[in-house]
């Protein structure tokens, strides 16, 4: 079975956040189960130097006005194509904003072309030897690339011939590619598509939108999740397209790569270890207390690796600082994002030297470093599609604190009585985002730290938990069979 994996970012070449790991670790994750998956990304300049100099196998002369050509490489083993499309995509900025982090004005342009590419290509514009490449299941990610859901239905390449099955999944709600109604008569769509049963969204183009509407089955990356966009405090607006779309929608929990986070080989750490070898997390404890400049003691030792935005939660913390501080924790954050927010934690700091450590930006080989020598991690997310730093936290042994929503409240166990005796326990779970919910979960996360067979106890359990990407693999790829059917 081939599939045509639809992101506009992925690792190792391009990441922004989450999604970009899962478009990253689909590939090597359905192959076991007898799926190859080709990944379509757009031409960034990072993504063309990565690549390198690579073949053209198929090019427009305008796609949805600008000329394009498709490149051929490869992304850890697997196969790539990459959209290179210089009027589009290669400019200085991220992936979505400019220098001065203001969103593109065209990405509706650029985005709707490569949705436009993604439907031809899964249709079979592509031509190898008279033949055409075709794929069984196009899967869109996020708004950016749901888009082929629409052009798959409603102008799929070659007529009929090309209306590949869809699926789009939802990697965030809040993040929809809302456009106004001037943009629809760029996009390439036949009139028919302007509908509420199309692309149209409240006077606007809506690209999550289309691609709820459109595609073939929706899922989240998390089954919470799932059953939480149905009601309007999660929805965001689109609710009711989801619950009409019934059984269509289902969660599929994220994976994490087991190779790349794994305590027992990773390069960045001061100390390797497992779960039978926790001993040896004390010199990461060390190390990263050093690093952030906090006091060397016995105490818990929390960390935070985060945007630093209301959806995370991360404006309580600095909120609880005192609070934590007093109760003997210390804090090391790694984090960017809202300006306010870094002002009252920078704040929290000063009031409390060698407690509360800052970093702003982020560093992926200090996440790492921070996950085997922290000995907790906060999460207080008001909503969290799914989650990755808990999944990695388990894996690392540094106990996830959070907020019992989405993939937080599928993938870690609430330490209490029952979870304890029955010895399954992996975590602390709280509900409501505010302080007294937040103080007190890290009250009873320092309580629990204070007995220490206990605390190694949760440890071993949360190490042991599978988070590979073995099950949701395996789930995807009844997915794409029954799509395919």
């Amino acid at each position: 079975m081939k599939v045509l994996s639809v992101a506009s970012e992925a690792v190792p070449l391009i990441k922004t956040g989450g999604l970009a790991d899962v478009a990253g670790a689909l590939p090597s994750a359905l192959a076991p189960n007898g799926v190859e998956v080709t990944t379509l990304l757009p031409g960034y300049p990072s993504v063309l130097k990565a690549i390198g100099r690579s073949r053209a196998v198929h090019a427009w002369d305008s796609l949805l006005g600008v000329p394009a050509r498709l490149l051929s490489a490869k992304i850890d083993g697997h196969p790539l194509l990459v959209l290179d499309a210089p009027a589009l995509f290669t400019r200085d900025g991220a992936p979505y904003t400019d220098g001065a982090g203001r969103d593109w004005g065209d990405n509706w342009h650029r985005f709707s072309a490569f949705g436009r590419a993604a439907a031809d290509i899964a249709g079979g514009a592509m031509v190898s030897r008279g033949k055409a490449k075709r794929y069984d299941v196009v899967h869109a990610h996020d708004w950016q690339a749901a888009m082929a859901c629409a052009y798959l239905r409603f102008a799929p390449f070659g007529g009929d011939e090309g209306r590949v099955p869809s699926v789009v999944t939802v990697h965030n709600m809040a993040f929809q590619g809302w456009f106004g109604s001037e943009v629809f008569s760029g996009v390439g769509l036949p009139a028919e598509a302007w509908t509420m049963e199309g692309v149209e969204y409240h006077g606007g183009l809506g690209m999550l939108k289309a691609g709820l509407a459109c595609a073939d089955a929706v899922t989240t990356v998390s089954p919470t999740y799932a059953r939480e966009i149905r009601a309007a405090n999660f929805g965001m607006g689109l609710e009711g397209l989801v619950i009409a779309r019934g059984n269509a929608v289902s969660g599929i929990l994220n994976g994490i790569d087991t190779a790349l986070w794994n305590p027992a080989e990773d390069a960045a750490l001061a100390a390797r270890y497992s779960a039978r070898t926790l001993d040896k997390r004390k010199a990461n404890k060390r190390a990263l207390e050093a690093e952030f400049g906090l006091d060397e003691d016995d105490g818990p030792l929390f960390i935070a690796v985060t945007r630093l935005t209301w959806q995370k939660g991360m404006d309580v913390l600095p909120e609880v600082l005192d609070h934590l501080v007093g109760i003997g924790g210390r804090l090391a954050l790694l984090g960017s994002g809202d300006r306010a927010i870094e002002r009252q934690l920078r704040e929290g700091a000063a009031r409390h030297p060698g407690r509360v450590g800052l970093r702003f930006g982020y560093d992926e080989d200090l996440s790492h470093r921070m996950q085997g020598g922290g000995d907790a991690i906060l999460i207080p997310s008001r909503f969290e599609p799914c989650g990755l730093t808990q999944l990695y936290g388990l894996a690392y042994g540094c106990l996830p604190v959070v907020s019992r929503t989405g993939g937080l409240a599928d993938t870690v166990i609430d330490a209490n009585p029952a979870a304890l005796a029955a010895g399954v326990a992996t975590g602390i779970q709280f509900d409501g985002v505010h302080y007294d919910a937040l103080s007190a979960a890290l009250t009873r996360t320092v309580e629990l730290w204070n007995e220490p067979d206990v605390w190694a106890a949760l440890q071993k359990n949360a190490m042991k938990a599978d988070f590979s990407w073995t099950a949701s693999g395996a789930a995807y790829a009844r997915l794409y069979r029954k799509l395919a059917a």
